[in-house]
């Protein structure tokens, strides 16, 4: 059974910093594609940042230069640096994978990021 959980959002003035952690048990994050996924209040959820089983990382236009995805292989964890803050970038965020066999995409319970402007 995969399970994710996500830590470490919260409220941050604008220009500050977050950093999010997701820890997986049930999946080992090295073998798929896992990243960071937001939802807004009214909005679509949205890919922020992805890493790659090879470690290729992308990002959404809006969050580049701003954002840093990382994978820490023997923890098991998947990390979101968050610096410079907008806030544009308050949303729900949610960590995912998907299993690249079944092309299943399993998501954690999300945590919750506001930025004050």
């Amino acid at each position: 059974q995969v399970q994710l959980e996500e830590s470490g959002g919260g409220f941050v003035q604008a220009g500050g910093s977050l950093r999010l952690s997701c820890a997986a048990s049930g999946t080992i994050f090295s073998s798929h594609t896992s990243g960071w996924y937001r939802q807004a209040p009214g909005k679509q959820r949205e890919l922020v940042a992805v890493v790659t089983s090879s470690g290729f990382t992308n990002y959404a236009d809006s969050v580049k230069g701003r954002f840093t995805i990382s994978r820490e292989n023997v923890k098991n964890t998947v990390s979101l640096q968050m610096n410079s803050l907008k806030a544009e970038d308050t949303a729900v965020y949610y960590c995912n994978t998907r299993d690249r066999r079944s092309g299943r995409d399993y998501w954690g319970q999300g945590t919750q990021v506001t930025v004050a402007s």
